[in-house]
Formats: C-alpha cells, structure tokens, sequence
C-alpha cells in the first residue's frame, strides 16, 4: 500500500468510486477506503440520462454497458389528476436515455472501475478517526481492517468523504448535517414480479403515482424481470398507519389495494422479497469543502427519492470535484477558488432538484403552472417549452449542461447567502406535507439570476487535455458532445417516439 497517496477517498459508492476513477485517469495518487465488502445491496436504481457521460468520462461506461441494465427513456408521473408522459428522446434529446439498474452489481462495477483506473481500492477498511493539522486541514486518517485490531495511519494531501449516511466528516467530525424538517419521510417497498408498466410508458419509464392521503409510489422495471415497487409518505402518517394496520408490511399491502393506478400495474403481480424501509433521509450538509477536503455523495447531501436524483448527485458531484482538486493539486488555480467552483456547481444542483421536489409536495395546482415554474430553474436552452425544461431538468442534462460552460453563473459569496435561506426555509418547523406549502421564499432565489462578470462567470470543467477547470471556450466537438449521452449500447432497442 502507498504510504502518502496524494488524494484519500473514503467511501466506494457511485460518488467516491467516480472521484477516484477519475482522479486516477488524471494521474493523480488515490487511495479509497470502503468499509464493506462488494457487491452490497443499495436501494435507488432510477439513474438519470447525465449519468452516461460521467460514466464516460470516468471509464466505467463499457463495463456498465456490456451488462445489459434496463434500458431507461423517461418517466410517467400519475400526480394527482395529472398525467405526465415524460418521454426523453420527444422532449429533450433523441440520444437522452439511461438505465434502471440493480445497485448491486452496477455499485460494483463502479467500483472495479476505480481499480482499473489506478486507484487502489482497499474493501473492509472502517475510517476510526480524521487527523488535522494546526491549520484544520485533514492530513491523515486511522482505519481498522474487518477482523483486525491493528489501526493503521494514513497520510494524504487531500481527502474525499464519500462516506455515504455515516458522514466520516460531516456527521461524525464536524457535525453539520441539516435534516429537511418538510421531508422527513419513510420509503417502504419490495420486488414484484410479473408486473407491467403505465401503456404510455417510454422504454424501460420509472412510474411515480400519487396517493390521496399524500404520498407516492414508484414503479421500476429491471432487467430480470423484477419491479422495485415502493411507498414513499411522512413518517408521521406511517407510523399512525403502521399502528393502525399492525405492520409496515400490511400498511404497504393495503396502500396498494387502495391506489387504483398501481393496481392495474400489479395485476397478476407477486411479490417476490421481504419489505424493506428507510427513512428520515433528506439533508444536507452546512459545508460541502473546506481547506483540503470535499464532501459528495450522500455524504454532503440526499433528497427525497421522487425524481430520482441520488446517483446524479453523486456523480456529478464527483465530476466536478475532481476537476476541482486536480487542478487546485497541479497548481492551475489556488484551491480555495478550485473548491468555490465544486461548491457552488454542487449545491445549485442539489438546489435546483429541492426546489422542484418541494413545489411538487405543496397544494398542487396542475402541470402548466409546475412546469412553468421549472422553466425558471434555468436559462439554457431558451427556446424549450416549460415541460422540456423540466424534463431537461429531471434528466440531469440542465447541471451537466452549467458546469460544462453552456450556462455557468457563479459568486461564491451570493450564492452562499442564497443558500443558507434555502435551507433555513427549508428546515422550517411550519412545513406542512403535501398542501400548504409556499415556496416564494425560494423562489425568489432563482428569480433573482447571479450576473456573468463575476470572477468565476466563465469558468467550466473539461476533460481535455486532462480533466480540470478551464476558462478556454469550447471547442464545437465539445459543444456537441458534452451535454449528450452516448449512443445505446450495442442491441438496444431503437428509440420511440
């Protein structure tokens, strides 16, 4: 093992395996610690059609290919009195597409990945205790080895916490995790078999549909045959149910029963897993980087699972953060303006995703006034209709498309301002769940666009001549390629409209 490798990722989910791919690739020395043996289950198995071009960037998108996931080309939300047909290539991109996958196997994959790239990749290692120097800069950790009582010591120049919910720095270390008062919800669900998509569906289309007592299921199709099928409602209402109903798994049983919608897509169904539940589990993090570390992945920060926005988050954090520490490592930029860049990238995308998600939980009022309100989430692409800037936006191509230079604006301090009244609003103790909800407060926050000539206004990441930060303009190649998946794999299905 490297005694002193110049980058310490902990963590090997989707966000830590990407930062060291990544970083690798770039020739960087990187280290990464997992605490747990892979593969290893994880629910959110909804990706996002930005997701592919990390995946490119990083390496990992052959050996992700090559193992036949589900196809993905949108969404169908039954939202109340609503139908949105949500259909990628019609609305954004006819190359707009992902894959609905087993976590599993693609957490894995990611993984090995890493290894492929560089990085060395140590399994059963637990993080005990972050060192720091005079300064507060992070310079080492103490780890444990499963099965061992030795604790090792390892230096580095700069640390990664891709922690996952154990938050090694903002949970344990600097305790600066913020729960969503407004989303303290509880996910229940299992595996179905035999089940069917919405007939309007896209190829391989996550199914989200509403219930009257407010809240909402998805309906996931995977490659073998399976639907991830759950149940996301507050905790509040769970748990008065639960009583009512003696368990998690009858109260899931009769909430189905109960939602015509879902019914007719179980009809015939079974069930073929025991239930499972998680909840509690939107937050975010004060701070996202400090003098030698970032924090990505849901380590930093999660959301309500509605738009399926977890492994975007977590790659294109990744992305955007190893951009930032190579170039701050190679001397191109100091690192306090290379990580200004990575916070303020990640959190407006977290931002944007909690804006859409709070305006969809709030007294609804139709999809026209929704997705006009999305339209103001962005001003790339200015010729789109309101539903295609949703889309564009649900899709994790808008975020792809801002920190690639199509629609970059930036100002640390504003933003920082901006934001710490969006998550007090949204920490509010008077949020109510589903209705009566007013969001003005954050809106005005996007209302209210940061100007261009800002220090950092043209500032983008790029890949070549090695990934970083640049100010160069982009070339037409890039231009084309950047915000755009790569074509399907081999034997895909062609793409309907």
């Amino acid at each position: 093992m490297s005694v002193s490798p110049r980058v310490l990722v902990v963590g090997g989910g989707p966000a830590g395996s990407t930062v060291a791919a990544l970083l690798a690739r770039a020739g960087v020395g990187v280290t990464l610690l997992e605490r747990e043996r892979f593969p290893r289950y994880h629910i959110g198995e909804s990706l996002l059609a930005s997701c592919l071009s990390t995946l490119r960037v990083s390496g990992a998108y052959d050996r992700v290919a090559a193992h036949g996931f589900q196809i993905k080309r949108g969404g169908v939300f039954l939202w109340q009195k609503d139908t949105w047909l949500l259909n990628w290539a019609a609305l954004v991109d006819a190359e707009a597409w992902s894959w609905q996958v087993d976590r599993a196997t693609f957490d894995d994959l990611l993984l090995r990945n890493a290894s492929d790239q560089g990085a060395e990749v140590i399994e059963e290692a637990t993080v005990k205790k972050v060192l720091f120097d005079d300064a507060d800069r992070p310079v080492a950790v103490e780890w444990t080895m499963a099965g061992e009582d030795t604790v090792r010591t390892t230096e580095f120049d700069f640390l990664v916490d891709a922690s996952g919910r154990a938050g090694v720095l903002a949970q344990k270390h600097f305790r600066m995790r913020r729960q969503h008062e407004g989303f303290r919800n509880i996910a229940i669900w299992s595996y179905w078999t035999g089940a069917r998509l919405h007939p309007d569906s896209p190829e391989g289309a996550i199914n989200v549909v509403s219930t009257p007592e407010g809240g909402w299921f998805w309906h996931i199709p995977l490659a073998d045959g399976r639907f991830s099928v759950g149940y996301v409602i507050s905790t509040r209402k769970a748990a008065e149910q639960v009583r009512v109903h003696g368990s998690q798994a009858a109260y899931y049983h009769d909430t189905i029963r109960n939602t015509p919608e879902l019914v007719k897509l179980l009809e015939g169904a079974t069930q073929v897993a025991d239930i499972r539940a998680d909840q509690d589990y939107s937050y975010v993090s004060d701070r996202l980087c400090g003098p030698g570390y970032v924090i990505v992945g849901d380590a930093a920060l999660f959301l309500d699972p509605l738009l399926s926005t977890g492994v975007h988050l977590a790659t294109y954090g990744a992305l955007t953060a190893a951009a930032s520490i190579a170039t701050a490592l190679r001397g191109e930029m100091s690192e306090p303006d290379a990580l200004s860049f990575f916070d303020y990238t990640y959190r407006r995308a977290y931002e944007r995703f909690l804006v859409l998600v709070s305006r969809m939980y709030q007294e609804y009022v139709g999809s026209d006034e929704y997705f006009s309100h999305a339209s103001a989430l962005t001003e790339a692409h200015a010729d789109d209709t309101a539903q295609e800037s949703f889309t564009r936006i649900m899709a994790g191509l808008t975020d792809v498309d801002e920190s690639s230079g199509a629609q970059q604006r930036t100002g640390s301090d504003t933003i920082a301002t901006k934001a710490d009244g969006l998550h007090d609003y949204a920490s509010g103790a008077n949020i109510s769940y589903m209705g009566h909800l007013d969001m003005s407060p954050v809106w005005n926050v996007w209302r209210d666009p940061l100007g261009a000539d800002t220090a950092m206004g043209d500032l983008r990441v790029t890949t070549e001549p090695v990934l970083g930060l640049t100010r160069r303009p982009r070339t037409d190649a890039e231009k084309d390629a950047i915000a755009r998946p790569v074509n399907p794999p081999v034997g895909a299905p062609p793409v309907t409209h």
